[in-house]
């Protein structure tokens, strides 16, 4: 089944995740030398089939483009010339690298793991896709509120005393 890759590029080292097959899941998949970044895409294509590539673009919080963006703009005409049939979509990537490290944090990495920056690179990747699988599924979770039962809602729950 096709993958989605969800790509956290930065100018030494790149953070990957690759969907699940249903594509509900992102999962850290490796972090890689940038300079080796599409060989290692390449050997990857050979595998497994890839959809979609989702990359990470920094925005400023005042929504103009980050300074990184530009090295991110070179790596996506490099990925664009070896991938010109997949297509890549753009992701925001603002506060990956926080929610990375509260990720790492609630999953109770040691401090001394969580120093691992390859380790947040992978992570972010899959916050990055996560985030555009979830934007893209269609999926709702709304929850009538008249469909929960009158024991499990908050109005109706008594103080204890």
């Amino acid at each position: 089944m096709d993958r989605l890759i969800g790509i956290d590029y930065g100018r030494r080292r790149t953070g990957l995740a690759v969907s699940d097959p249903l594509r509900i899941f992102a999962s850290a998949l490796d972090t890689v030398d940038s300079a080796k970044l599409i060989d290692y895409l390449k050997k990857y294509a050979e595998k497994e089939t890839i959809e979609r590539f989702v990359v990470g673009y920094l925005t400023n919080l005042d929504g103009r483009p980050a300074e990184a963006r530009a090295d991110v703009d070179v790596f996506l005409k490099a990925l664009g010339k070896a991938f010109p049939d997949t297509p890549v979509s753009l992701e925001d990537e603002r506060f990956t690298s926080v929610l990375a490290h509260q990720a790492m944090i609630d999953g109770g990495m040691k401090a001394s793991d969580r120093r691992d920056k390859k380790s947040v690179d992978r992570i972010s990747a899959a916050i990055i896709l996560q985030g555009y699988m979830d934007r893209t599924s269609g999926a709702t979770f709304a929850v009538n509120p008249d469909s929960v039962p009158v024991s499990l809602s908050r109005n109706k729950t008594r103080k204890r005393r």
